[in-house]
Order: C-alpha cells, then structure tokens, then sequence
C-alpha cells in the first residue's frame, strides 16, 4: 500500500491490523449496529484507530486547543449539531470529521498533509500534487484562520515530522543494535 512503501515494517505493523481488514468497511466508523451519521461526526469515532503508541493523533487532538474546544462544547447542540450534515456543519472548532472529511467526502486522505504515510517521499514534495494536497490543506484551516497562519503552522508541521523522523530512526537503530 501506498502509505507502507517507504517505512519500516515496524512502522507499519499498527497500520496493517487495521487497513488490510477494515478499510472500505462502513462499519468502521458508523458502528455496525448502530448506523447513525450523528455518531460517525463525533470525533471519538476515529479514537477507535487512531491512538496509542503507532497513531498519536488521538492524543495530539485531545491535548490541543482544537480537542480542548471540542471537549468542553461537544454536547451543546448549538455548538455541535451532529444532526446536521458534515457539508453543512458550522462548529465552534474542528472535528477529525470536519477537517478530514470536508463536505462530507468519505476519502479521509484527501484533506490530509502528504508524508511518506501518503505514498509521498521528502524528495517528491516539488511534485504538483504535494503543492496541490497542502493548498487544499490550508484551505481548510482559513476557514477560521487567516491562510498566512495556516502555512506557518503547515510549515511547523513539516519541521517536527522531518526531526520526528530522524529521533525515530535513531532509536529504531540503538533498539536494532
């Protein structure tokens, strides 16, 4: 798969439990039992994959300004109308749904930052389709924040995963030692 090609099996062996299995399953993020679009707006719903020590993003959304908002407003209608759809919605702050899943598009790599996870090496990011993920990327934040601070943070981003990388390849080679 496009997002395993360039990692380490160990960077992957996470990934696989549940891409190879779940992956085009509607039941992944709408329950099985319980089909209800308003359950598969919440936020939680991509808790289910995405945490732990292979996908840090639940935490990092949880912990940031983005979650906090969420946390503390999720059960207030007028803040967060699940019943609405995603394309419609207009919440006090971001949701996984609301950035990931914009207009309600069920592609949740389409308004995702485009890393070696996305089939995209550190020497592809002149290729046209880096420049046109990350303009789509920055054309979500503006939609609260100005497009300026959306790139600065984008470029943020780029700087943490490069020397992330670099840590995790360190230790990846001290544990193989």
């Amino acid at each position: 798969c496009a997002w395993s090609i360039e990692r380490p099996p160990g960077d992957t062996a996470g990934c696989t439990f549940c891409h190879t299995s779940s992956e085009e399953r509607c039941s992944t993020c709408h329950q099985r039992h319980q089909l209800d679009p308003r359950v598969a707006r919440r936020a939680e719903q991509c808790k289910t994959c995405h945490w732990g020590k292979d996908h840090r993003d639940w935490e990092a959304y949880d912990i940031g300004l983005h979650g906090v908002v969420y946390q503390v407003n999720k059960w207030k209608p007028e803040q967060f109308d699940f019943s609405r759809k995603l394309s419609d919605a207009d919440y006090v702050g971001p949701t996984c749904q609301y950035c990931h899943m914009r207009g309600g598009h069920h592609n949740v790599q389409r308004f995702g930052t485009v890393y070696t996870s996305m089939g995209m090496s550190m020497a592809d990011r002149g290729a046209p389709i880096w420049n046109e993920k990350r303009d789509r990327w920055v054309s979500i934040c503006d939609d609260c924040h100005s497009p300026r601070f959306a790139r600065e943070q984008l470029q943020a981003l780029d700087e943490a995963v490069k020397d992330a990388g670099l840590k995790y390849r360190e230790t990846f080679k001290v544990a193989e030692d």
